[in-house]
This record gives C-alpha cells, sequence and structure tokens, in this order.
C-alpha cells in the first residue's frame, strides 16, 4: 500500500542476500521437538493446529538466529531440507548456499543482528517482520521474510527488504505497534479466518481496483500508518494513495499469497506501475481491531533485472 517513491532500496550486496535469512529473535520458546517426533503426515497424533503452527515458528527463528547470527549449520542439516527453494534474488537454492552465507556473513558481520519485531504461520507458512541491522549504530533493513514447511522442514523461502529512512512522514517508525494494545504478538487464533477475508476483500478494492472508497468502509478512524512517506490516519491514506494512483494510472497489483494469524493478516503481491516494468515485491501488513483496519506496515523491494535462481521473487 505504498508510492512507488518509496520502493528505492539501497542495499549492499552482502546486506541484501542477509535479508533471505530471515528472522531472528523471539521470546524464549520450548526447544522444537526433534525431527522424526512430529514430521510426516499431519505431524504424528495428537499435534493439533497451534501446536503445529508454534512448532514452525519456533524452528524459523531457532534455524535462522543460529545461522545469521552464530553461523550455525547444523541447524540447517536438522530442520532445513536439502532442496531448499530460494527466492530471493541473489542467492542460488540449496541449504548448503544457506549455510555458507551464514558462515560468510557471521565472519564479516560479527554483530550483525535480526531484531524480530513480529511472526505469524498459517497453514505451512511462517511470516517474519525484522529490522535487520548489519552493524550496531546503524538503522538497518525492514525485511519481511516468507517461508514455506514441508514434512516439519523449511523447504521455501520468499523476502522482501528496504532500507530504513532517517525520517517518516507520519512520526512513526517502520516497526512499532501503535494501535492498542501494543503487542508483536498476534490475537487470538479464532479471529483468523474473519480477518483474513476482510482484509483481502478491502486489499482488492483499495489496491487492486483503485477504489479510494474502501478506506471509508473498511478502515477505523484511528489508523496508523507504517509506511515512512504516507501521513497517518485515513487522510493521509488517501492522499498518499490517490496520487499514486494518479500518476500511475495503469498500475496493476497481483496478490500471490495472504498469510493471516489472530488481528495480523499480510499480503504478498506484485506491484506494476505501467506495462512493461518488472515491478516490485511487496508485503503489507496490516491490523485488524474491532472489524476495521487499525494499523499498517510495508516493505517494498524493486525486482532486479536477473537473479540467482530461476524461482521469481513470487
Amino acid at each position: 500500500m505504498t508510492p512507488t517513491t518509496s520502493a528505492r532500496r539501497a542495499f549492499v550486496a552482502l546486506a541484501a542476500s542477509a535479508a533471505l535469512l530471515g528472522a531472528a529473535a523471539l521470546p524464549a520458546a520450548a526447544a522444537p521437538a526433534a525431527p522424526g517426533s512430529h514430521v510426516g503426515s499431519g505431524f504424528g497424533f495428537g499435534f493439533g493446529d497451534s501446536a503445529r503452527l508454534a512448532y514452525q515458528k519456533d524452528v524459523t527463528v531457532r534455524v535462522l538466529k543460529g545461522v545469521f547470527e552464530r553461523g550455525d549449520t547444523e541447524v540447517v542439516d536438522r530442520y532445513v531440507r536439502a532442496d531448499y527453494i530460494q527466492h530471493n534474488p541473489l542467492a542460488p537454492d540449496g541449504a548448503e548456499t544457506l549455510k555458507n552465507l551464514g558462515t560468510a556473513i557471521h565472519a564479516q558481520f560479527p554483530d550483525a543482528k535480526y531484531d524480530v519485531k513480529r511472526v505469524i504461520s498459517e497453514g505451512d507458512l511462517v511470516l517474519v517482520h525484522s529490522n535487520v541491522v548489519m552493524a550496531p549504530g546503524t538503522k538497518g533493513q525492514a525485511v519481511f521474510d516468507i517461508f514455506r514447511f514441508q514434512g516439519g522442514k523449511i523447504a521455501e523461502h520468499w523476502d522482501v527488504g528496504q532500507s530504513v529512512p532517517d525520517t517518516t512522514a507520519n512520526g512513526n517508525d517502520m516497526f512499532s505497534t501503535v494501535s492498542w494494545p501494543r503487542t508483536g504478538e498476534p490475537g487470538p487464533g479464532w479471529l483468523t479466518a474473519y480477518n483474513k477475508k476482510l482484509v483481502t476483500k478491502a486489499f482488492d478494492q483499495l489496491i487492486v481496483k483503485k477504489d479510494l472508497s474502501a478506506l471509508d468502509r473498511y478502515w477505523g478512524p484511528e489508523y496508523h500508518q507504517h509506511n515512512p512517506n504516507i501521513a497517518d490516519g485515513v487522510a493521509g491514506a488517501k492522499a498518499g494513495l490517490g496520487g499514486y494512483f494518479k500518476q500511475f494510472p495503469q498500475l496493476t497489483v497481483s496478490p500471490k499469497r495472504v498469510i493471516a494469524e489472530g488481528d495480523l493478516v499480510a499480503v504478498h503481491s506484485h506491484y506494476v506501475n505501467a506495462p512493461g516494468e518488472r515491478g516490485q515485491a511487496i508485503v503489507d501488513l496490516f491490523r485488524v481491531r474491532g472489524g476495521k483496519i487499525v494499523e499498517h506496515w510495508d516493505v517494498i523491494q524493486d525486482v532486479p533485472a536477473t537473479s540467482a535462481n530461476d524461482n521469481t521473487m513470487f
């Protein structure tokens, strides 16, 4: 949900490659079970959906924390499939690439951190929103990572990243939670289906069909904006998006996947401002409270001309 002016990412090559690693820190959790305990069809008897989602989130964080911050390759052998599919355009497929990258990054940036802000999981997907800081004292990048699980192991990865600016048009940073309650944790699971349906409809009307009246129907009056180039509130969204739609009348937006948990709903999309352009990979994350969208975060990345793999960013 962002104008193209916010899409210009200034990653150095290694820092951009680091974005593929996804996530790094959650509150302490019980150690995940060994692969043989909860893998295979249905993850074993008695392994309910909520436990499976928690397992996926925990494994994602433990693997990527180990690889990225400590250069630990054993966690990759244990929890990542050998035929790991990569959509980050700077990295080839395979678990060996992930291990080699983690070792190289840890050697060059021993103090690098993934500051995880929120993690959600639905079905076989996990989405992580993080502030990736390669060197202490820098603002780093805002990154969304999406991981797909298969048989209890990480099988596939997509990501989107952009540099964190010094200032924002709304006074909010790109990561904090402003709406009440101010927590990064998703709401109760029984809200997931309703909120996913609501955001899917709202996104289609506002972004795909470019109908600004959707903001009056689906957005709450106290709407908090974290896109650094758009002012706070519904009025700010109308002004920012209205200008964007006017500037790019041939804009097409193709949602690729929607991931929801509780009151958080993420939409991973391909935005193309004009025919013939490669466009941008964008993740929009929305928070729903009381049947209205009350908060929004996003990350934007230009689709490059070439890629180290043949999978596209979507």
